[in-house]
């Protein structure tokens, strides 16, 4: 699951921190009210922009053209932060907001090994 290339292996790792690092951000949204749930969407929404532009960019998978470990340490959003979302009534990861994001769910969730043990929806 970690690319053999030196370089790419210390970005998967990196991306790997980063999604423990900051899941308290992407996570805090849903856990707070009032003025802290303002703060936390504008942190929400840095984090995913940061994910989307510098973590995914043009590519298929957080790695390239397969998924890798970074993959799976984002994994959850594909499943987790919409149910979050609807069941707090806010806007998920959206195609309009992060087209990439969205487009990388999309894929991530197609995956056989991925897809056959989510629930349905």
């Amino acid at each position: 699951l970690l690319p053999k290339d030196p370089h790419q292996r210390a970005l998967a790792r990196f991306w790997v921190k980063f999604g423990e690092d900051k899941i308290e951000a992407l996570f805090g949204f849903f856990m707070t009210e009032g003025e802290q749930q303002v703060k936390a969407t504008k942190e929400r929404q840095e984090q995913l922009t940061i994910l989307e532009e510098q973590g995914l960019g043009d590519k298929k998978f957080f790695g390239g053209d397969e998924i890798g470990m970074a993959d799976l340490e984002f994994g959850w959003l594909a499943w987790g932060m919409d149910v979050l979302s609807e069941l707090a009534g806010v806007k998920g990861i959206e195609a309009e907001t992060f087209p990439r994001l969205h487009a990388w769910i999309q894929r991530f969730k197609d995956i056989p090994t991925i897809k056959e043990p989510l629930p349905d929806r």
